[in-house]
Order: structure tokens, then sequence, then C-alpha cells
């Protein structure tokens, strides 16, 4: 790695972090056994990779899952979970959900009755070793897995009488400072530009990311391609319309090829963005870190990485800076925290990705307010949602950038009766 870029991550990003965690006896399944690479970094993760998240000590009577529902009205889904005692839990489902509760209902249901939910952290690991991750992978797996880990997590809350966050990490923030995530690759500079105006105005937001590069998956045109000199005349006016107070971002989502990502990235640097999100397909690992030794712009990474084994190698091998787990697509919480926990041993920050819709800021909220090495402003995309609730411990408004993350038990808030009885037991 290039000197200046390490310098500049230090100096501008990460400043005063913890080095590696303590250990515990407790196995990870995901980093059996001695690496035979000659990384010594391995060795450092694969420790971390074996202490446990959940704080199991609150609990101390078994708590077996006795029932486990998806409900859905319309396109949204509730998980709700009761224990053999009584306890209940509840969470709100992704919107991909619509195409993947089979899994849900055919595969991860049947696995989690009748175990015991102190033992969420061997449950997972043992999905996604012994379980189904040979014929199962990434959104698939993850997205119904999570759903059930959250509700899981509300219903263990709510009997500890703790925020979801403080049961997977020691609390270090009660308001989580955003930055506003817009879309608008498909439209013209102009165009773009005023609907971010719009979007930054309505939140009153202090940071911004915007999407670069080519066209996503949702264009109708197979053949479309990037807008020539769209990205070039973005970048800089975006930084002029806001002014340098503003915390900028990119997003590529994987469109560039090293040299092309290597060139956009240097005019990013010019204009002091704060990171190159997935400047080349996620799963070039190689030739992300070929990006990232190549500029001293910090890059970010993790929404599409299904697994802990690649964060383990972009993290060992310097690939990216920032890691970006989504909570849903990630499989929960969980496998999230022990990605930011290994990050977090060398000097790396995490802000986690945050899929639209639902009630994913509340999820990423929980998990930014127990982050250690979070960044300074984390992902949000409105709160605009289909799910009704009341929350008496936060306003849930963007006030100067920040937002109040609940503090009553599980996810802290209480969904309305009403909302959930339009709901219907979804069958095989």
């Amino acid at each position: 790695m290039k000197p200046n870029r390490r310098q500049f991550v230090k100096t501008n990003l990460l400043g005063g972090l913890a080095a590696a965690l303590p250990l515990t006896e407790f196995g990870a399944f995901d980093a059996q056994g001695p690496s035979s690479s000659p990384n010594p970094r391995y060795a450092r993760l694969d420790e971390i990779l074996k202490q446990p998240v959940l704080k199991r000590e609150l609990f101390t009577t078994p708590i077996i899952i006795e029932s486990l529902e998806l409900l859905r009205y319309r396109d949204d889904f509730l998980c709700r979970v009761r224990s053999r005692d009584g306890a209940e839990g509840i969470s709100v489902g992704h919107s991909e959900l619509n195409a993947l509760y089979p899994i849900f209902l055919h595969k991860l249901r049947p696995f989690f009755l009748g175990k015991d939910a102190r033992d969420l952290d061997l449950l997972l690991e043992r999905v996604f070793i012994y379980g189904f991750n040979f014929r199962y992978n990434g959104i698939s797996l993850g997205t119904p897995l999570a759903t059930i880990e959250f509700a899981l997590l509300d219903l263990l809350g709510r009997i500890a009488g703790k925020p979801l966050g403080q049961l997977i990490g020691d609390l270090h923030r009660r308001e989580v400072s955003v930055y506003q995530a817009t879309e608008y690759r498909e439209k013209s500079v102009e165009e773009s530009l005023d609907l971010i105006k719009r979007d930054v105005a309505e939140y009153n937001a202090r940071a911004l990311k915007i999407k670069i590069g080519g066209l996503m998956f949702m264009t109708t045109d197979i053949n479309a391609v990037a807008p020539p000199g769209r990205t070039e005349a973005m970048i800089p006016l975006i930084r002029k319309t806001f002014g340098d107070s503003m915390a900028l971002f990119a997003d590529a989502n994987g469109f560039y090829s090293v040299e092309e990502a290597i060139r956009v990235g240097k005019l990013l640097q010019e204009y002091r963005y704060g990171f190159f999100e997935e400047p080349v397909m996620f799963e070039w690992r190689e030739e992300t870190r070929q990006v990232a030794d190549s500029l001293s712009l910090p890059i970010a990474l993790g929404e599409q990485e299904y697994s802990l084994h690649g964060f383990r190698w972009l993290i060992a091998n310097d690939a990216i800076q920032i890691v970006q787990p989504d909570n849903y697509y990630f499989g929960g919480m969980i496998r999230s925290m022990k990605v930011a926990r290994m990050a977090q041993a060398f000097g790396k920050q995490c802000t986690p990705h945050m899929s639209g819709g639902g009630l994913g800021f509340l999820y990423m909220m929980h998990f930014v307010s127990v982050l250690p090495n979070a960044m300074p402003h984390h992902e949000f995309k409105g709160l605009r949602t289909n799910v009704r609730f009341e929350c008496k411990t936060s306003p849930l408004k963007v006030t100067d950038g920040k937002i109040q993350a609940p503090t009553g038990p599980g996810l802290g808030v209480d969904l309305d009766p009403d909302y959930i009885k339009k709901h219907q037991q979804v069958s095989g």
C-alpha cells in the first residue's frame, strides 16, 4: 500500500480506534483451523471470528423457540416469534421476501424451531457452514435469515429490557449522523441535481452520497451504457453546489474496470470526496486492491459481499478501508458485527449499507449505536414507510443531520396492532 493512502486514512478517518477485542473460547465455523496463507493478519482475524457477539450472560434460563411465523400484507412482511414461555418478538421483513419466502418457510424455520434463542451466535454459524450455504448464498439466504434474527433479538431485548443494539455491543452513541443516499443515475445532470437538492433540503442533510458510472439492473435497455461525460460533470458540480462543509461520498456499484476506477477515483480525490464505494465488481478482490493501492481515497465495500471469509481477505490484504455489511443481505446484525470487529482490529471503519423500505433505518440505527469504529455518517434513504408504529423514546426525526436511536426494549417501537392484524400467515 502506498504511504500517502495509509496516512490519509489514519489522519482523516480513523484516529484513535481500539486494537483487537479480547478473545473468548467460543468457536467460529467460518474460520476453522490454521490459515495456509502466509499473511500474518489471518490468525488475528480468525481469533476475532471466534468471539461471541450476543451477550448470552443476560439470559440465565433457556429460551426455546416455540413458533416462528411469516406474515404478509400485500408486499409488506412481518416475522413473529414466540418462546415456549410466552415471550414474543417481531421484525419487519425486507421486500425481497416477496421472492425469497420459500427459503424462510422450508429451510430456515424448521431449523430454528425448538432451539434455544440464547445460542443465536452458534445457530447462525451452523446455518452458514453446516446448513444451506452449499445451495443458497448472498441475499437469497441472508435476507430471510436476518428477518428471523431481528425477531429473535426483539424477543431477547424485551426479555432483558434492553435495546436491540445493546444485546450485541456496548453503547457508543445515542444519536446517529446520517448521509443522504441518492440515486438518479439514469437522469441528466440537470435533473439529477434538482432531485438531489430536493432530498438534501427535505432532511437538512449534512452528508451526501451520489451514484456515478453506468446504469443499473433496473435499466430496461440492455444495451445502455454510461451517459458520456455525466460522471465527470457530476463530481465537481456536487462539490460546487453544496460547498466544502458537505461530506460527500460516491458509489459506482461495481461499474468500472480497474483503469477507469483509478481515473475516476483521482477525480473524486481532487474534489475531496470521503470514500469510493464498489469501484469495480465486488467479487473482484484483487482488482479492488489494485484500485485501493493507486488512490489515497478510502475504498468502501460490503453491500453485496456475503461471506465472512471474503471480508477477512479484504481486510487482511488492505483492499478496503471501510466495511459496509448490509444488515439484511448479510444475514443479520451478529454477522455484521463480526465484520466490524475484524475491521476495527486493523484500524478500519464500518458503516452499514442500508436497504430501503420497511424499518431498515431503525435496524441501522441500533447497529450503529454500538459500533466502536463507526464512520461519522451512515446511509439513510428517508423515513417513508408503510409500517405503522409508535416510538415512545425518540421522535425519529432528522435534526441537524442526526436521528436519535430508540432506547426502549428490543426494536424500541410498538407496531400498531391493527396494522399487524392486516397481515396473514404465509404458508408453503
